[in-house]
């Protein structure tokens, strides 16, 4: 079976407000996604006093037909998100690059445990829910759950490796030798 790959171009909106505490000067979060965008770099979309909102980039959504079962987790989930990672960017004036966004929660679980840059979940806009499902019922295959059956042989008749071969004696296996018993 070939794999398929389907794509949309995703803005994402990146929201910059004053921090609150004296450690951190600025707060960042993904606020938002624009599917279809075009091309943007950190181009400003809306201020409010100190509150500003960038549509920072566009990456590519990319669906793979390999990977619907864990689109349709995605899809069953309360809000329906797609998973949004920041890397850390050399730059001072912007700390954070748009580097991935995802449609699987499983990939954004991996992302999550990296713990590296910021990871958002942003809710998907109900055009991106429909064309994720679209995919899914072109795409999905159930797979039948085969249980595992455990192998007749028995290993536990014998002990190879167990206890010190420099020890003549059958009651204590694991006693440590004494000098007087090394041959």
């Amino acid at each position: 079976m070939a794999l398929t790959r389907a794509t949309m171009p995703v803005g994402i909106v990146v929201r910059k407000t004053p921090g609150v505490t004296r450690w951190a000067k600025w707060s960042w979060r993904v606020v938002a996604v624009l599917p279809g965008a075009g091309p943007a770099k950190w181009r400003e979309l809306r201020r409010e006093g100190d509150v500003v909102e960038y549509h920072a980039a566009t990456l590519n959504l990319d669906l793979w037909s390999s990977d619907t079962e864990a689109y349709l987790t995605g899809l069953a989930a309360k809000t329906p998100s797609v998973i949004v990672v920041l890397r850390d960017a050399p730059d001072a004036d912007i700390p954070f690059e748009p580097a991935i966004v995802t449609a699987s929660p499983y990939e954004g679980q991996d992302y999550l445990d990296s713990g590296e840059g910021l990871i958002e979940a942003v809710p998907m806009p109900l055009g991106m829910i429909g064309w994720i499902m679209d995919f899914v019922q072109e795409h999905h295959v159930e797979e039948v759950f085969i249980k595992r059956k455990r192998d007749k042989k028995r290993v536990d008749l014998t002990e190879d490796g167990k206890g010190d071969a420099r020890i003549r004696q059958l009651s204590d296996v694991f006693r440590a030798p004494r000098s007087s018993e090394v041959p």
